[in-house]
């Protein structure tokens, strides 16, 4: 794909994260932090893509791999790997730990500022804490012990635990909105929980009919709290409105294996991005007016999907109905191929104004700068 560097780097990549820019600012960002997993020894590490001498515009800045910044040893895999703000990044280990280690960018060195060695545990073991989503100082982290802990990053002690928030694990979670998450788990289901209540049971569950397929990843439309897209073990991407029904609304056949990932662009959510254990990443787009397709009848991974004749003209649908709509003629969907050809699992993705950064089992960071948003 034009536009797309490789970097080897003789570790397997379980997470890359976009250090975020401002957003007053129009600069794309030129810092990523990445995580490894299945290494004698793990580590983070922060990365730059920029030219470090000038604007970032010249034309050298598209032809350089990404440099190393600095890099730290990190307990177990990092199974998940989030930046709190522009300095501090927050870590969930596969020994149950929580991390928040800070980057100094004056001397280019990371420190651990705050460490939380067995969040997530069973009675006798430690238990893998297997997401972890940050709305700063808030931190929420959930793990295969089916706990839910919210921490705040200045206090040391735990703000509040959900014990046996789920029987199963618990994959992945976001934030809908301030005071309430979204958790997905191994049993298919997606479950609403709201901080403001003292309850410890989730205040609304939404699952697939039918067999209950291991859901593994889940993002927030950036503009529509309601909206929210799935992925898990059988590959599709599953469109919900949680404010309607239980069930997703849309299904459609993304990938031949499990998804890992699945992001809305921040800025231009009818642009979202997914990869899966196949070796593949896929950009997804919708436009309004134009036909979307469920791509349960067309096969895998199509794109150019053609016009339809009834389509209503002038695009004047809203965003929503273009995700919500996967059989309608509000809409558009068209995937593209983000990768050369790969064969190994394509970890983890991020995507901030026109940059994506994937890793892979294949000991490679892609970066690629020019992504048409």
């Amino acid at each position: 794909m034009e536009g797309t560097n490789a970097k080897y780097v003789s570790q397997k990549i379980s997470k890359t994260r976009w250090r975020p820019v401002s957003s007053s600012s129009l600069q794309q960002p030129e810092v990523f932090a990445s995580g490894s997993w299945d290494n004698e020894d793990n580590k983070i590490s922060v990365w730059s893509i920029g030219d470090h001498g000038g604007s970032g515009m010249e034309d050298e800045f598209f032809e350089g791999d990404p440099q190393l910044l600095c890099e730290h040893r990190h307990g177990g895999d990092v199974l998940e790997l989030q930046f709190l703000d522009q300095e501090r990044i927050v870590t969930a280990s596969s020994t149950g730990a929580v991390t928040i280690f800070r980057h100094h960018q004056n001397s280019q060195t990371i420190s651990v500022s705050q460490h939380w060695p067995r969040a997530h545990h069973y009675p006798c073991d430690n238990a893998p804490c297997t997401s972890v989503v940050c709305n700063s100082p808030e931190i929420v982290t959930v793990g295969e012990d089916g706990r839910i802990i919210l921490f705040r990053a200045d206090q040391e002690g735990v703000i509040r635990i959900i014990e046996n928030a789920d029987s199963s694990t618990i994959h992945a979670v976001t934030f809908l909105r301030t005071t309430e998450i979204l958790t997905v788990n191994s049993i298919g289901q997606l479950k609403l929980w709201d901080f403001r209540q003292q309850s410890n049971a989730p205040s609304q569950i939404l699952s697939q009919a039918g067999e209950r397929v291991p859901l593994h990843c889940v993002a927030r439309h950036p503009n529509q709290q309601h909206i929210v897209a799935t992925g898990g073990q059988d590959g599709m991407l599953c469109i919900w409105d949680v404010r309607q029904g239980t069930t997703p609304t849309s299904l459609m056949e993304a990938h031949t294996a499990e998804m890992w990932e699945v992001h809305f662009h921040p800025s231009n959510p009818d642009h979202l991005f997914t990869c899966s254990e196949d070796g593949s990443l896929l950009h997804w787009e919708t436009s309004t007016g134009l036909e979307i397709t469920s791509f349960l009848q067309g096969g895998r991974n199509n794109s150019g999907v053609s016009r339809s004749a009834a389509a209503p003209a002038g695009g004047s649908q809203s965003l929503s109905s273009a995700w919500l709509s996967g059989d309608s003629s509000k809409g558009r969907l068209e995937t593209t191929h983000m990768l050369p050809s790969q064969t190994l699992s394509v970890n983890s993705l991020d995507v901030l104004g026109q940059c994506l950064v994937c890793g892979t089992d294949g000991e490679a960071i892609f970066v690629n700068r020019q992504v048409p948003i």
